[in-house]
């Protein structure tokens, strides 16, 4: 592994580092008053975090009924949710007999590698089960905090008790043959032409949308090399269309033919209500969009944040194809032995610590959390983003980078819910594997970056793809966090992806 950093930050530490005498003794008691202050606010921020977040789950209990009453309402159907689910601690679901008509369980994955994926059982009937093994049980399974603060330690495979309402919303969703996907937008969604051009239209709502910047048509033909830009969670192809797509230098404009994609449930792309939002699902919607419809042979990935898990999964399906690797805060957490048993319940707590500090936590443990809090908040901004954005550009005076509002607001509560769950979280039982596969069957090239501010996935991140693939270059980027890792610095990463490609054909 590689790590390379910018010549302005080694200059900065050294620089830092150049203390001594008096100097050093006022800066030992300063680091000793600073490390108190730290732990105070620690423990400030573990109380209010209990206080607020034992408030949230009482509210979305709240919120359930609330919203049932007004689907009912307004679009004359009860709409099931995964909150129905109720976790139970006496052992249903091991696979014994006697287990009643809409019971879920989940073999424990530790004890063996036969034990399985997640099954459902409609009934008592073998016939009637199914395999869940692209759905996250965190889905289903989100303790409230105060039970999840006095569970016993160590890992536990949960068994639960499912509604009949659950069993038929997440079969209704996986077998969708005998009926078409429903288009229209759900009463909470928002239903502007931007968001909902896709129903227009039967070809429209069968591929995502995506921004095509290719040479002229008289060098076409010797633009020989693609490049496919993936986004990131509750983002869209503006992220980089608005960035680093205006940066690229005349000769990569002449050079390379780039694709950026909104992602399924995002942007500009179809918002069906009936999907899962699966792995399987996203990626077959990029093949079907991209890879077929513009004959992609060979290409280079560009992926941020969840994007990361897609871009390793096409990496490891098409590995000729693929001619080099970028990803940008990849969400890799390695999961310890001891929590092997629950490794998306691990993953889900590290992205969503039920913490109000800092601020981007706070917003991923609600979105993560909490199923109906998070769609009072898309429904107060995602169904009326065009009011946000006319907001920001009076108040802002069209100072702000309003594409980064319309990149964050374009999505339904349904996509954001499925996708954070069943790729960020479900990302824990393949990441280790997609990375084995990147490193020892691959001969792409690998470049890896991340911001040390980073406050939603941490550095170490980053640093564990660097471990598990040798070979990976990573560039660690000072005072960059998750967002400004390419927004402020958009000419540098952009010359950034050229050498990495250059490198590549050169090879």
């Amino acid at each position: 592994m590689h790590i390379a950093t910018c010549v302005w930050q080694e200059k900065a530490a050294a620089a830092m580092g150049a203390a001594g005498g008096r100097a050093g003794e006022w800066a030992l008691s300063r680091a000793s008053v600073w490390a108190l202050l730290v732990v105070a606010g620690g423990a400030l921020n573990c109380a209010v975090s209990f206080v607020v977040f034992s408030f949230l789950d009482v509210l979305d209990m709240v919120l359930c009924v609330v919203y049932k009453v007004v689907d009912y309402a307004v679009e004359a159907e009860w709409k099931p949710c995964y909150c129905s689910a109720a976790a139970r601690e006496d052992g249903v679901g091991s696979g014994g007999g006697g287990s009643a008509a809409g019971t879920l369980f989940v073999p424990p994955r530790a004890a063996s590698a036969a034990a399985g994926p997640k099954v459902v059982r409609l009934s008592s009937s073998s016939a009637n089960k199914m395999q869940l093994e692209d759905v996250s049980d965190t889905l289903y399974v989100r303790a409230s905090l105060l039970s999840d603060a006095t569970r016993k330690p160590g890992p536990s495979a949960p068994a639960l008790t499912v509604s009949p309402a659950i069993a038929e919303l997440i079969r209704g969703k996986m077998d969708r043959a005998p009926r078409p996907p429903r288009q229209a937008p759900c009463w909470s969604d928002c239903d502007c032409k931007h968001c909902h051009s896709w129903s227009t239209g039967s070809r429209s709502s069968q591929h995502l949308y995506v921004h095509v910047q290719a040479p002229p048509p008289p060098t076409v033909e010797a633009a020989t090399e693609a490049v496919v830009f993936i986004h990131g969670f509750i983002s869209s192809s503006v992220f980089w269309t608005e960035t680093v797509f205006p940066a690229f230098s005349p000769a990569a404009r002449g050079k390379y033919r780039m694709f950026a994609v909104d992602l399924l449930g995002f942007g500009r792309s179809p918002k069906p209500a009936d999907s899962l939002y699966t792995l399987r699902e996203h990626l077959e919607m990029i093949e079907r969009s991209v890879l077929q419809r513009y004959r992609l042979r060979s290409f280079h990935v560009v992926a941020h944040s969840l994007g990361s898990v897609l871009a390793l999964a096409l990496a490891v399906k098409y590995p000729d194809a693929v001619k080099s690797l970028t990803l940008l805060a990849p969400p890799y957490f390695p999961v310890p032995e001891s929590e092997a048993g629950a490794a998306t319940q691990y993953v889900m707590r590290r992205v969503a610590p039920r913490r109000v500090w800092p601020p981007i936590a706070f917003g991923a443990s609600m979105a993560c959390w909490y199923e109906h809090v998070s769609r009072t908040i898309c429904l107060t901004i995602c169904r009326h983003h065009r009011v946000w954005d006319r907001l920001f550009r009076l108040f802002t005076r069209n100072r702000m980078r309003t594409f980064l509002i319309e990149a964050f607001m374009c999505h339904t509560h349904n996509a954001a819910w499925h996708t954070l769950h069943n790729i960020m979280c479900l990302s824990a039982s393949r990441m280790g594997s997609y990375l084995d596969v990147v490193s020892d069957q691959l001969s792409c090239k690998v470049a890896l970056f991340h911001g040390r501010d980073d406050e939603l996935l941490p550095v170490e991140c980053t640093l564990a793809v660097g471990a598990r693939v040798p070979r990976a270059r990573v560039t660690v980027y000072d005072n960059k966090d998750h967002i400004t890792i390419v927004v402020g610095q958009e000419k540098l990463f952009a010359a950034e992806l050229e050498a990495i490609w250059t490198a590549t054909s050169q090879d």
